[in-house]
């Protein structure tokens, strides 16, 4: 059978060749009724736009935007960025698309500000947003009003709904964490949080409190520091929960950085690991095993997510997936020597 035409969706929607193109370039003074009956017809035949066919046509290619959000006071993530930029640039280039990144200051009170700016001054056709930018809401909605397709990556539940969301279930993610402790006979934890209103990194705890809830173990029972995400802030907070009064064997830390800091920590208060403190990261980034004793972690697949936010939102641009929906790519336990019975 072959692929549905242009002209095949215009018959369908009984409107003119010229009026389905206005409505998958997302033109203006196209009224509402008819921009329903020809999206309608679009998705009954499963037409899809040959984006880079349309864009060299124009002699336009059509132009991304991946934003990262960094604190400019501390070191970045060591892997989280590059993978995600890695995969995105991987994906431009096979549809012909030009991918513009950005680095902004989420503590800036005008970080928001310069999201929509940027998005406005590179004329982009669509935007890949990383927490904490992926769950601002008001972002969201501000750059879909300006005709810019979103693509939140990592983000909380507040966003699905509002703009196309991309990740992992973090909740399970923690959950399985959980599993794997009290499986290893572990019952005294303590727990790295990430920045605050990180909501992915949030959804990981409670994922993780709720395995210790279904073995019978309450949540006022976790020891509880929050780093940033950080080698430094893994270390400062270990050392502090290691100094503490109350003993833990297993320290489970939001991502791998922080994680790394721990064992180093540990290792300077001459404990074992694993046989007297278990510790887990997360995120499976690459010095998730190179740090001694490996890492146990979670496999988050951040170059997949990166490419797949490219290939959503030029599926978004092109007008054949209009309703909002959340992806879920898999993740999987990956377990290494830093984890041990309690």
């Amino acid at each position: 059978m072959s692929k549905p035409t242009i002209d095949d969706v215009a018959a369908l929607a009984g409107v003119a060749r010229t009026t389905v193109s206005r409505v998958l370039n997302h033109q203006p003074n196209v009224r509402e009724e008819v921009r329903d009956k020809v999206m309608r017809a679009v998705q009954m035949l499963g037409y899809r736009v040959n984006l880079q066919a349309r864009h060299l046509a124009g002699r336009k290619a059509m132009r991304l935007a991946l934003v990262h959000a960094s604190d400019f006071d501390s070191e970045p993530n060591s892997y989280f960025s590059s993978a995600l930029e890695l995969g995105a640039t991987r994906a431009s280039a096979r549809i012909g698309a030009q991918l513009i990144t950005h680095v902004v200051n989420q503590n800036d009170p005008g970080a928001a500000a310069e999201v929509i700016a940027s998005a406005s001054d590179d004329q982009c056709d669509g935007i890949i947003l990383t927490p904490p930018f992926a769950d601002d809401i008001e972002l969201l909605r501000a750059l879909e009003t300006m005709q810019c397709r979103v693509v939140a990556i990592a983000a909380g539940p507040a966003s699905d709904g509002v703009v196309a969301t991309l990740g992992i279930d973090d909740r399970q993610a923690g959950y399985d964490i959980g599993a794997h402790l009290l499986a290893m006979g572990h019952r005294r934890f303590a727990f790295i949080k990430g920045l605050q209103g990180h909501l992915s990194a949030e959804t990981r705890f409670d994922g993780f409190v709720q395995a210790l809830h279904d073995a019978g173990i309450g949540a006022d029972t976790i020891v509880l520091e929050r780093g940033n995400f950080t080698f430094r802030s893994g270390l400062d907070c270990a050392q502090r929960l290691l100094d503490g009064t109350q003993p833990i064997t297993a320290l489970v830390c939001a991502n791998d950085d922080m994680a790394a800091g721990a064992l180093l920590a540990a290792h300077k208060a001459g404990l074992q690991i694993p046989q007297q403190i278990a510790i887990t990261g997360f995120d499976d980034t690459p010095v998730s095993e190179i740090v001694w004793p490996p890492l146990t972690t979670i496999h988050q697949p951040l170059r997949q997510m990166g490419a797949r936010a490219v290939e959503l939102l030029a599926e978004l641009i092109g007008g054949a997936q209009q309703d909002v929906r959340r992806e879920v790519l898999d993740h999987s336990l990956v377990v290494r020597d830093s984890s041990g019975a309690g």
